[in-house]
């Protein structure tokens, strides 16, 4: 690591110093040896130029000015991860990218503006989002038959000029959630499950569930870094290049695992559902990277 590294921890202007799960990055940066400090990423004060390390955190408004922040993201010499990984994150159509490199993903069809509704799994539950889009904004999930409502929605999302996922609804997320597995410097970190963020049609009342540390099982472990090794793969890079990845995992109905999403960019990584030693992880993580720089 280079002497007296500064890095910059990027946010937003809504939560400057991100939220309680990472506010104390950089005090724990400093016990590593390492300056460091957050700042909104379009705070023209804030010099991402000359900074050694300028690392995706909390900038969480980047879907309401995609290329704005991307080109703010090319703007910067040393950016974790990297410019051309947050290209390519930010837009959920990479679902379809990992799938034909025989990741197995939730199934996905694209649907276009000006392109009608499909739902090719008859009988199920069926999810449309935004291919650009945090957390579950935008997402709904519509029964099998309620295609008046799945058909508003899909104009809606068009006419903000968005490409649209459709996903048949995996009913494991009901009972199981989905379990994210948060990867540091490419090493397996911590997991943790989130509840079922969409609420069941017959079920209005239903909606996310907690948050929790878990231990996921080997087939999962496998899923999670058979995902990221394709996606390191796809843009010349090795896992250990990626600083942080958070693979968020389901299960079919027989069992098997299936990618939902993969967060390369600014994912929350559930720190206050991981053991104490996972922020000093993260601290070791960034140390390599600016060794590697």
């Amino acid at each position: 690591m280079r002497p007296a590294a500064r890095v910059l921890l990027a946010s937003c202007a809504e939560l400057p110093r991100s939220n309680a799960d990472d506010t104390d990055l950089p005090d724990v940066l400093a016990e590593a040896g390492i300056t460091a400090s957050w700042a909104p990423w379009d705070d023209p004060a804030a010099s991402f130029g000359t900074a050694d390390l300028v690392v995706l955190r909390s900038t969480w408004d980047y879907p309401w000015r995609r290329k704005e922040f991307l080109t703010w993201c090319d703007s910067v010499p040393a950016l974790a991860n990297p410019a051309g990984i947050a290209r390519w994150n930010t837009d959920k159509t990479y679902l379809a990218d990992l799938a034909e490199r025989g990741v197995p993903v939730v199934p996905t069809e694209l649907i276009h503006p000006g392109e009608p509704l499909r739902s090719p799994w008859q009988g199920v539950d069926f999810v449309l989002k935004p291919s650009v889009g945090a957390s579950s904004r935008g997402a709904a999930r519509f029964a099998s038959g309620e295609l008046d409502g799945a058909v508003a929605h899909l104009a809606g999302l068009h006419a903000d000029d968005q490409v649209v996922l459709v996903q048949p609804y995996q009913r494991t997320v009901d009972r199981d959630g989905e379990t994210a597995l948060v990867f540091l410097g490419g090493t397996y970190s911590h997991a943790f499950v989130k509840g079922a963020m969409l609420p069941d049609p017959a079920a209005p009342g239903t909606g996310p569930g907690e948050r929790f540390g878990v231990e996921p099982d080997p087939a999962l472990r496998r899923a999670a870094e058979d995902a990221m090794d394709t996606a390191a793969a796809l843009h010349g890079l090795r896992r250990a290049d990626l600083l942080y990845a958070r693979v968020d995992v389901v299960r079919d109905e027989d069992g098997s695992p299936l990618l939902l999403e993969l967060e390369l960019t600014e994912p929350s990584l559930g720190f206050g559902h991981a053991d104490p030693g996972a922020k000093a992880r993260f601290a070791s993580a960034v140390r390599a990277a600016l060794a590697a720089s």
